[in-house]
């Protein structure tokens, strides 16, 4: 992969590299492209429980490439205006969409600018974690577009309020690390530099639980967050509990406890 390099701090993490620093690794077809490819083989892999997905450089990501001199989005050959810019539109929201489905949990690492499809990408995580000198932004808006932008009207208000997310969406202003950490947006705030490690932390206290227990976990978690009613989400969680116990893990975690020990969990 050109832009993404895959890394592998501590057992059952991945570390998932934007490396595109010289331009702040902005968003650009061939990045696209490689961070989609990168969670769909990691999606796949058995013994992964939890991924870090940060920028390297001076920032996390700055948003939209707007140099032109990139490769186009696949499938724009031969197209209009229209089907070039609307395909192009879809390459961007399927790389959200492998980021955000993927099964296993994400923890974005932010620093330094993280603006655009920048903050859409950090969105797409189920977890955020930044350092002191991030900013972020919806700025979809100050180009004369809707700042409803792959996923940011879908993700931003749910992890913030509606009401907060109207006017960082609307006002496109750019917003501090602490201002992002008292919105309820991130789940820590480091000094500079301590970003990465504090999300490699998270993504370790993750990995220490089973598989199964990690995979039902996120699915049910976003299927809560959609559910029309309690009803609904308890009848997720009856059928998902009862399909824990035939892991023998619940009978392994007494066991564990009974002797003392960290328990030793059974892969599905």
């Amino acid at each position: 992969m050109k832009y993404v390099v895959v890394e592998r701090p501590a057992p059952a993490v991945a570390f998932v590299r934007l490396n595109r620093p010289e331009r702040l690794n902005a968003v650009s077809s061939s990045l696209v492209s490689d961070v989609t490819e990168a969670f769909a083989n990691l999606n796949r892999e058995r013994g992964l429980r939890a991924i870090v997905l940060a920028g390297a450089g001076r920032g996390f990501c700055a948003g939209a490439d707007l140099s032109g001199d990139e490769d186009p989005a696949p499938d724009v050959e031969g197209r209009g205006r229209l089907g070039l810019v609307y395909r192009t539109q879809e390459h961007v929201a399927e790389m959200i969409l492998a980021i955000h489905e993927c099964e296993k949990p994400v923890v974005a690492a932010v620093h330094g600018a993280a603006v655009g499809g920048g903050l859409a990408i950090a969105l797409a995580a189920d977890l955020r974690v930044a350092d002191s000198t991030a900013t972020f932004g919806s700025v979809f808006i100050k180009v004369g577009l809707s700042s409803a932008d792959v996923g940011t009207s879908y993700l931003l208000p749910r992890l913030v309020g509606p009401t907060r997310a109207a006017e960082l969406m609307l006002t496109g202003r750019h917003f501090s690390a602490e201002e992002a950490n008292r919105f309820g947006m991130l789940n820590r705030l480091t000094g500079p530099g301590g970003h990465e490690t504090a999300a490699v932390e998270l993504a370790s206290a993750i990995a220490e639980n089973s598989e199964y227990g990690v995979w039902m976990t996120k699915k049910g978690l976003w299927s809560g967050v959609e559910a029309t009613s309690l009803r609904q989400q308890l009848e997720l969680e009856n059928r998902t509990q009862v399909l824990g116990t035939f892991t023998g893990n619940m009978t392994e975690a007494s066991a564990a406890f009974r002797e003392r020990r960290a328990p030793v969990w059974k892969d599905m």
